[in-house]
């Protein structure tokens, strides 16, 4: 009799733990807000790509250097650094704003980091296996007159089951032969969370 009172038993939580462990996966629009722990996400990323392109295209520094040097400005991206208190992918608001340059053609982009050095490496490939007309030719690449660089910011300010999160995204644009800063962005975020 214990034995068939441990089967049940091991039977009903078999069935509790199998019924436990279902969920439901339903796709939304990629534009809904969607908040559901507090920390930053696609929401917070999206507005601040829409604040940083609204500032960066209205300022005036680009028309200024185009009309000093008779040609677009070039911008490459350095680094944004997250000095936050959890781990935010700055990288998908800042492919939102490389996207905007592009496609607004008042400013040009070249790829930096390790993209770029992938794009040497085929370059050097291409001058041992590439016939000699079509081998692209070293020292050709354009030079940047712009670095975006930046920083993500938190403060947490927390009691008992209440905490607001704060988060302030700081963007500046220096010019590399001067060190100038011609633009700066900023996107400031307030959570509050009840937990």
């Amino acid at each position: 009799m214990k034995s068939f009172a441990k089967y049940c038993l091991i039977a009903l939580l078999t069935i509790i733990t199998m019924g436990g462990c279902s969920h439901s996966v339903k796709r939304i629009d990629p534009n809904t807000q969607t908040d559901l722990s507090g920390r930053w996400n696609d929401t917070d990323s999206r507005l601040t790509a829409n604040a940083m392109i609204e500032q960066m295209f209205g300022n005036a520094w680009a028309t200024a250097f185009e009309q000093k040097h008779q040609q677009k400005p070039v911008i490459v991206v350095g680094l944004i650094n997250n000095k936050s208190h959890e781990h935010i992918s700055t990288e998908t608001f800042i492919k939102d704003l490389e996207r905007a340059i592009i496609n607004n053609g008042s400013i040009r982009l070249v790829q930096a980091g390790e993209k770029r050095e992938e794009l040497r490496r085929e370059r050097a490939g291409q001058q041992e296996f590439a016939s000699p007309e079509t081998a692209k030719k070293w020292g050709r690449e354009l030079g940047a007159d712009f670095m975006l660089q930046g920083t993500v910011n938190s403060i947490v300010d927390g009691y008992k089951r209440n905490q607001a999160v704060y988060y302030q995204v700081d963007l500046e644009l220096s010019n590399i032969e001067t060190n100038e800063i011609v633009w700066m962005g900023d996107k400031k975020i307030k959570k509050m969370i009840r937990n």
